[in-house]
Order: C-alpha cells, then structure tokens, then sequence
C-alpha cells in the first residue's frame, strides 16, 4: 500500500510524492490522517527558505527529531487521523480511535504509542488540527501571567492570537486589546473576546504575535512602565530595527521569549507538558474555531495552499487546512 507525503524541495516549492505505506513497530500505531494544519509562522519561514538549513526542525518532537532545515526536508506538525493498525505490544483497542500527533504532512503515518493524544470527544477533525496553536496559545498566557485587573493588549490576529484572545478573555482584566493591520482579523477578535476601542498606551502586558520583528515596537509603544511585553514570534531570519531606547530602558520593561517546547522553570513545581495539554484540550472545546478556518484545500494541492498563505494578512487568509481524504 502507498501513503502521499509533503516534501519541502527548494525555498518557494513543495511537492507531493507517493512512498510506500509504514508498517507500525514495536509500540507504534499507523495512523490515517484526515486533516493537517499549516503554521503560518514556523512552517511558512521553512517554505520560504528564511530557517538556517542547519537548524533542526524540532528536537522535542521524535517525528522531527532528527532532520534539519536543509532541503528537501518533511515537516508540519499538526495531524489529526484514526487508528487503522497497532505494532507488537499495543492493544487493539487502541484501533478506531481519534488522535492527534506532531507530524509532518502525509496521508498516513506510524508514530508511537506516547506521541499520540487522543482528540476528546466534541472536538471535531478540523478543531482537532488546531491544537498545536491552541497549546501555543495556552503556553504563551503562562508565560505572560496575567493578574486581576490589568490592561492587556494582543498584538497579531493570527490563529495563534486569536485563540490567545479567547484565552485571556475569561480573565478578570480591566481591558483586553487586539491589534492587527488587518480590519477584518480585528474584527474577529472581537468574537473572541478582544475589546472594540482601540488598544490604549499603558498596557500592563501585551503579546507580539505577528511573526514580524517590527511589530515589537508596537508592542513596546503600547506596554507602560515596569510592564511586560510576551514576545511568542519567531522570526527566523528575519531583522528589523527594535526602538529600545527611552521608553523601554528608562520604563523598565521586561522583554519575555515564549515558545511552546518548554515550560517556564517556574512552573516546574505544578506544571508539566500532560497538564498544559489538558488544559489546552479544554480551552480548544470551549471556541469556536470554525470561525479560524478560512481555507481547505486537499493534500495534492497544497502548493496551492501556501501560495495563497504567501499573500499573508489583508487576502482574507487565516487557517488553511489539507484535507486527506
């Protein structure tokens, strides 16, 4: 049997390639992916070509772990799919179940029996794809500890803050901004939580969600004094120049790098990945997400796909979803 697989080939270029279905191991299951999630951050510096080739593509992850940004290289890391098969040493029941697991894009694919999650029950396939954004998202507000009563601004509208929004709305904030260039991705975040008036200067915290190194100044212009600013972008190759000049030396901001692979060590006590994705899970069933998914496009269109996600903010893209069916 025969699986399709996502291959990114050259800077701007990816192409589908049909290889030979894995059979499951020892202590693995075969998965049939039904949907997959682009990232319009990491995933899209890796198809541009603006990682470092000797990057590697995750070392937490096993499906990642041992390749590199050099081209031709697998990746994505969010599928959603049913258990069709187990290796030696992993019961049966396990067939027929909905799981999810960090995976780069293909039909099918063996993972072991610890890198899969299983999607609980009222979260949809095309939901379900959304949870590696939704534990982004969920990490970035640990990271950012928002208290009782502060200003809080988001910056980026992306599905990573979006879902963001949707997280810190539940808190007991004085305010909650959402910033974005783009009219309509504001006025979406409103649905999400996101106050109407414009972000006032003096933010407590804000987050910088935009994947472009420049919005930092925003973030920093709307942060007040002692405040503290969640920088959750990566920006790869990317520079601009950042002003941290009066304002933020003389104003005492904290500058705080998120990312999603480790826990703060001052969680460490409470805190551990199984509890951050339960909380995740929870946060991802309780949003409409349908709302974020602005495109679907099948697995052997996908150059299609990130074409359309290379026109970025203002072209009405959000989430684009491959579908594998």
């Amino acid at each position: 049997m025969k699986r399709r697989a996502l291959t990114f080939t050259a800077p701007g270029q990816v192409a589908v390639i049909e290889e030979e279905l894995p059979l499951p191991g020892p202590g693995q299951l075969l998965v049939r992916t039904r949907v997959s999630a682009i990232s319009a951050g990491t995933e899209l510096l890796a198809y541009r070509g603006q990682l470092s080739p000797e990057l590697a593509l995750d070392e937490t992850l096993p499906a990642l772990a041992k390749g590199s940004f050099r081209y031709p290289f697998r990746y994505g890391y969010a599928s959603a799919g049913e258990v069709t098969d187990v290796g030696m040493g992993v019961g049966r029941e396990w067939i027929g179940r909905r799981v999810f697991s960090f995976q780069p894009h293909a039909s099918a694919f063996a993972a072991g029996e610890s890198d899969v999650f299983v999607v609980p029950e009222g979260v949809g396939w095309e939901a379900a794809a959304l949870f590696a954004s939704q534990e982004t998202a969920s990490n970035l507000v640990l990271d950012g500890r928002p208290q009782l009563g502060e200003r809080v601004v988001v910056v980026g509208q992306g599905v990573v803050g979006m879902l963001t929004t949707a997280l810190l709305a539940r808190f007991p904030l004085q305010s909650l901004a959402a910033v974005d260039a783009d009219p309509a991705r504001a006025a979406l975040a409103r649905k999400f939580g996101a106050a109407g008036e414009a972000a006032p200067a003096g933010a407590d915290l804000s987050f910088e969600l935009t994947g472009s190194p420049a919005a930092l100044d925003t973030a920093i212009a709307l942060t007040g004094r002692e405040g503290r600013v969640v920088v959750g972008s990566f920006y790869g190759g990317k520079r601009a120049p950042v002003d941290l000049g009066g304002h933020f030396h003389r104003g005492r901001l904290t500058l705080i790098s998120s990312q999603v692979s480790h826990l703060s060590p001052a969680l460490g006590g409470r805190w551990d990945r199984a509890r951050r994705r339960d909380v995740a899970w929870s946060a991802l069933g309780a949003v409409d997400s349908s709302a974020l998914i602005s495109h679907r496009f099948p697995l052997d269109r996908a150059a299609e796909a990130y074409r359309l996600l290379e026109q970025g903010p203002g072209s009405g893209v959000l989430q684009v979803l491959l579908i594998h069916d």
